[in-house]
């Protein structure tokens, strides 16, 4: 995943810059960085590593030593980031959030066309930012380049532009990530987050559209390309991924949380002593359960953050499983003999949970009842880079269902995503009983689209049922 912060102000803006992109760190784990132009000094750029410290720490001299009243800055999960470009539109920055399915027909495309190279990451990936800005180039002007890249990426791109006299914010085609406008005095920025900007004075101002594309400076923001009547925003952003602060079209990430966890606890039959969520993302739909069901909530064991935040996390998935099991401190009194409720985001692999399942277990539960606030995830996210998975195999759900289907036959997954179907309560019975779970109810997907509140045909659900 990733996240990104722009501003363009009369003054200098490496504050507001450092501090809203800062504000992101939650949507990415390994590169970060800033770009900032200003008439005195030009074009001025940093990039880190934030494997094994926050981005604060990592940028604390930049913000120090950086100028310029125009900025972009990001958070990414993989791809080093904001690109310097230089090319017949001039020299201009660039930052993109997003996912390219179609990158080998993309680079064969431009080869052919007279490009020359691409430089390749340490992994041997291009570089998706740098290809995206390698499709804006083969246009006149960036407004075309921009629609033109959005129209040939198979997937999803957002994507940033700084030059000398704005940021061009474009929002992916159908709308699946957000940019949301920010406005103060003197001042507008763009953002992943809507809260981001709040602490630094900025009020909220308009969220972009599917497909728009807006130029801020420090006077306004004026948009160069109107939005698309379609949308297929993630539904995922609520569930998960976004920060409990934020809104995406409107609808709270915490309060849908709440609705999610009351819409659970509505279908459920089980009496726990007590109701908890896992730390972070579970938190609040665990409060929303105990505050329909009347189940007292509890916290039986802390996460413990003051040295590892999510950016401070391995890349090898054996080493994040160790240390997402490393982070809960038990809480005994509020385990020993007790029956707990717990409510996760999602059910992924299962490793983590399994693992958080056996540890309250040893620490003296007498049952624990799993509730994911999502349905079984039974699709690859095509459109953003949510997981780290390199096959849909990794998914539980899916490697259930082959044990399942041991003929070898093709596999329907349409009866697994039916809560009424017979395939779907055998997946979910065999997957409470691999990893252990006094009983497993997930979240249906109907309940779920309504604690969001949009209409369905705005949402992408295609990880839990594959409708595009």
């Amino acid at each position: 995943m990733g996240g990104f912060f722009g501003v363009a102000s009369k003054q200098d803006c490496v504050f507001d810059l450092f501090f809203g992109t800062d504000y992101h760190s939650h949507l990415g784990t390994r590169r970060a960085g800033m770009a900032v132009f200003s008439k005195e000094k030009g074009y001025d750029r940093a990039i880190h590593n934030i494997e094994n410290a926050p981005f604060r720490t990592k940028f604390d001299r930049d913000v120090n030593e950086m100028s310029g009243n125009i900025g972009i800055g990001c958070i990414s999960d993989y791809e080093p980031q904001p690109l310097m470009v230089r090319s017949h539109h001039g020299t201009y920055a660039i930052t993109t959030v997003g996912k390219i399915n179609n990158t080998e027909q993309l680079i064969k495309e431009l080869f052919a066309k007279g490009h020359s190279h691409f430089l390749e990451m340490s992994g041997g990936d291009i570089n998706a930012t740098e290809l995206v800005a390698s499709i804006i180039n083969q246009k006149d002007n960036l407004v075309e380049g921009i629609q033109y890249a959005q129209e040939v990426i198979d997937g999803s791109m957002t994507i940033l532009v700084m030059t000398p006299l704005g940021i061009y914010a474009a929002r992916d085609r159908l709308g699946r990530t957000p940019i949301s406008i920010g406005k103060k005095d003197g001042a507008f920025c763009a953002s992943f987050e809507s809260f981001a900007y709040l602490n630094l004075g900025y009020t909220h101002y308009q969220d972009l559209g599917p497909g728009e594309i807006a130029v801020i400076t420090p006077e306004g923001v004026k948009t160069l390309v109107n939005p698309g009547k379609e949308m297929k925003i993630c539904t995922f952003l609520w569930v998960y991924y976004g920060y409990p602060s934020s809104s995406y079209e409107g609808i709270s990430v915490e309060e849908m949380r709440y609705h999610c966890g009351a819409k659970l606890a509505e279908r459920d039959n089980v009496k726990p002593d007590i109701v908890a969520g896992v730390p972070d993302s579970g938190t609040a739909h665990a409060i929303g359960y105990a505050n329909k069901s009347g189940i007292p909530f509890s916290r039986p064991f802390i996460k413990y953050t003051p040295t590892w935040p999510r950016s401070f996390m391995p890349t090898i998935q054996t080493q994040r499983n160790l240390i997402a099991k490393m982070k809960l401190i038990p809480v005994a009194q509020l385990i020993e003999n007790k029956s707990l409720l717990l409510i996760d985001d999602s059910i992924v692999r299962g490793t983590q949970l399994r693992e958080t399942t056996e540890f309250l277990y040893q620490s003296g539960a007498r049952e624990v009842h799993i509730r994911p606030a999502c349905p079984p995830l039974l699709y690859g996210c095509k459109y953003l880079n949510f997981s780290r998975s390199s096959s849909e195999m990794d998914l539980i759900t899916r490697r259930v269902i082959k044990e399942m289907e041991a003929d070898e036959k093709k596999i329907d997954l349409k009866n697994y995503a039916n809560p009424d179907a017979e395939e779907y309560k055998e997946m979910v019975k065999r997957i409470g009983e691999q990893l252990c779970f006094t009983s497993l109810r997930f979240h249906r997907l109907d309940d779920m689209i309504a604690s969001v509140g949009i209409p369905r045909e705005k949402l992408c659900t295609y990880c839990w049922d594959g409708r595009e």
